[in-house]
């Protein structure tokens, strides 16, 4: 084993995408070198083809970057204000005032774990609409309860909450570590909120040896989620009083969290443990993501769904409007936004269910309305605007093909996957579905679709909650993948820059495409 992790530290890298040399330029984009730390692990020494080999470089060995820095929505939303101000995106807020021009690129954050991110057009006028895509930055985990020490049979456990529809299964007897943010005092009474990230295997849920448990391949693997998926930090007993579920014990607890794990954490962040007053913490697998398969052609990888539909929303839209020609002869506002809590619902501050891209839309339209005057603008850009919803799809199953309806039966590397339901748990409706593939076949590029069997339950997404909400004509699509919601998912390498060159080609043509179509005349 440790013959193998050697070999896969000393892979050679996919040299970065080249940057322009005008360091005086507003939109030269900058990308980080690499590191022996943010080394690429992948399951070969075959890496993705260097940016000059063709005119549309891959784009997996960043995403792979992207996976192993976005341990948590809070990371991958970080990661991704990185990338915005390397390529020279203007970080706004929303506390203040906003002065945007066309030509201009922009982008805010907010709880730090949903991000809107805007390219304007250089010929936008007011009434001109927005061509947007959507994803969510969460994925199913288990978070930290605001109280996580317990102790059981001599052993410091953490107590745990599922977050989200996981195959929680797929959690144990793995190598698990935390990761999220916390909150700092400092000494001058402040506070600051920080990003940790504890790199090293740290708690692990272990299964019952089967001499314990002889039933469990014939009945079935069924732990009970309160009793039984909850992670061991350590064996050693603390001096301080922890609540150990007893049925007298009616004093309050003393210890909140593990004097261990306040450690851990204080070493991480370089900071006394005092200083620690408050953490969302989520559990996470330490396995890097990587490349696998016979011929490399699979993505192995923990929070695919739905960072994979994060990294390609966010390349497509920085690629998109790099040089500023690109934006010369736009008429509309090309932009991203990538949302929080999608796997519970949306019914947040920072999910898709609050009004964050309806308020984004009409700051932006009141800001560059300027002096000038248009009756009922944001209203008009609105309807004309464009909405694509990204989440990751269900590809069909080799060992479960009925599964699927037999005539929709998306597959790896066949391209992204539109998503229909006629009971509106996807908003696609027929015009939407060909406004978006009109675009692949001018790309010569394949799509799927996708119906969900009538005699199953069909899930849903971010799509009907913003067509819904804001009023705006929505595709839902995605990238099949296997192990939906599994601590360790798969999806298909070409898939990924499928789907990078149809979100990039969208935010390049749809303004010409759409002016072709009138549905209400």
């Amino acid at each position: 084993m440790m013959a193998l992790l050697r070999v896969h530290h000393h892979l050679l890298l996919r040299p970065r995408p080249h940057h322009l040399s005008s360091s005086s330029s507003p939109w030269r984009r900058v990308l980080p070198r690499a590191t022996a730390s943010s080394s690429r692990l992948l399951c070969s020494h075959h890496a993705a083809s260097p940016p000059d080999a063709s005119p549309s470089p891959s784009i997996v060995a960043d995403l792979l970057d992207y996976l192993n820095e976005s341990w948590t929505q809070f990371h991958a939303t970080a990661e991704a204000k990185r990338q915005l101000l390397d390529a020279g995106f203007t970080l706004l807020s929303e506390n203040d005032d906003w002065d945007l021009q066309p030509g201009g690129r922009y982008f805010f954050t907010r709880n730090m774990s949903c991000l809107i991110a805007f390219a304007v057009g250089e010929k936008y006028r007011l009434g001109n609409g927005f061509n947007i895509i959507a994803a969510h930055t969460d994925s199913p985990c288990l978070k930290l309860k605001p109280r996580s020490a317990s102790l059981k049979s001599g052993h410091q456990m953490v107590n745990v909450q599922t977050y989200g529809g996981g195959l929680w299964h797929t959690w144990f007897d793995r190598d698990l570590t935390l990761a999220g943010r916390v909150i700092l005092k400092d000494a001058d009474g402040s506070f600051k909120h920080k990003l940790v990230k504890v790199s090293r295997p740290l708690i692990r849920v272990p299964t019952l040896a089967i001499h314990l448990d002889r039933t469990v391949n014939s009945d079935g693997f069924k732990p009970n989620l309160e009793n039984h998926l909850v992670p061991l930090l350590a064996t050693k007993h603390e001096e301080t009083t922890v609540n150990s579920g007893e049925k007298n014990s009616s004093s309050s607890t003393k210890v909140v969290h593990h004097p261990l794990l306040l450690q851990v954490l204080s070493d991480e962040i370089g900071c006394r443990a005092d200083e620690i007053i408050g953490m969302e913490l989520n559990v996470c697998d330490t396995q890097p993501s990587c490349l696998g398969g016979g011929n490399n052609e699979f993505i192995y990888s923990g929070r695919l769904d739905n960072l994979a539909s994060c990294y390609c929303t966010l390349r497509s839209l920085v690629d998109s409007s790099t040089m500023p020609e690109e934006l010369s002869n736009e008429k509309a506002i090309r932009m991203i936004a990538l949302f929080d809590n999608e796997e519970v619902g949306s019914n947040s501050m920072q999910g898709a269910g609050a009004p964050t891209i309806f308020h984004a839309m009409r700051r932006i339209v009141d800001s560059l309305m300027h002096q000038s005057m248009g009756e009922g603008a944001l209203e008009r850009a609105i309807n004309s605007s464009f909405l694509v919803s990204a989440d990751m799809a269900h590809a069909v199953h080799p060992n479960y093909p009925d599964k699927h309806e037999e005539h929709h039966r998306p597959e790896l590397q066949k391209g992204l996957v539109i998503k229909h339901n006629a009971n509106q748990r996807y908003a696609t409706s027929a015009v939407t579905a060909f406004l978006f593939k009109e675009i692949a076949r001018l790309h010569n590029l394949p799509v799927q679709e996708f119906v969900v069997r009538n005699d199953m339950g069909c899930g849903s997404t971010i799509g009907p909650i913003l067509a819904s909400g804001v009023g705006i004509r929505t595709v839902d699509c995605g990238i099949p993948q296997l192990s939906m919601h599994s601590v360790r998912e798969m999806c298909g390498k070409e898939d990924v820059d499928t789907t990078y060159k149809h979100f990039k080609a969208f935010f390049e043509m749809f303004s010409d495409i759409d002016r072709k179509l009138n549905v209400d005349f």
